[in-house]
């Protein structure tokens, strides 16, 4: 019986030194890998996720400061164009305000040329003092024209009170109703806009 008790025990030692091992004994390859990199993770992941998390934030200010400037950008340049157009068609009105009032200005001249010539005799229109007159008055209608300045067509026209301003009015059965009978002043415009009106007569 004393027996049986004491071969009991040294099984036991046994069992507990082969579950524990010592503090000597090496551990099996594979386990030791694993550890060590279970605990290199544990290391590096929070730098990572700090790297990362500061690097994203970075991007993103980035991002947002070149969407601002992008966005300013397209403004001014929006404003720019709409400022430049604006000034364009803003001096061309100056333009065209200032050529009308020139050319309306020289209209009397040619009103007086017209008047001059038409009093001539054929024997008066034949001297030299009258032919230089002429050349004169048709040089200067000539470079009217070159401007873009041009009579506007009335007798014998309807009436049309875009282009014609009625002084009288007569009843003639030679003419149809409304129609321009006789032209007391001549009209010009200037490119596509009047300067002066014709002054007419109006039938029926």
């Amino acid at each position: 019986m004393a027996e049986e008790t004491k071969n009991t025990k040294p099984a036991d030692e046994e069992i507990e030194k082969t579950a524990e091992p010592t503090a000597g004994e090496e551990k099996h390859p594979e386990t030791e890998k694993a550890e060590s990199d279970t605990a290199a993770a544990k290391e590096e992941q929070p730098e990572k996720k700090g790297f990362f998390g500061k690097k994203k934030e970075k991007k993103d200010k980035k991002d947002e400061q070149i969407e601002e400037l992008t966005d300013r950008l397209k403004r001014q340049m929006a404003e720019f164009d709409n400022f430049r157009k604006r000034t364009e068609k803003e001096k061309a009105a100056m333009f065209e305000v200032g050529a009308k009032s020139v050319i309306e200005k020289m209209l009397p001249v040619i009103d007086n040329f017209e008047r001059g010539l038409a009093t001539l005799s054929d024997e008066e229109k034949e001297q030299p003092f009258a032919q230089g007159m002429d050349k004169i008055y048709k040089q200067f209608v000539a470079s009217l024209e070159e401007l873009g300045v041009k009579a506007i067509e009335a007798e014998g026209n309807e009436f049309d009170p875009n282009f014609h301003n009625a002084v009288m009015h007569v009843e003639d059965e030679q003419y149809g109703e409304n129609v321009v009978a006789e032209e007391l002043q001549k009209g010009y415009m200037y490119r596509d806009s009047v300067v002066r009106h014709s002054m007419v007569k109006v039938a029926n």
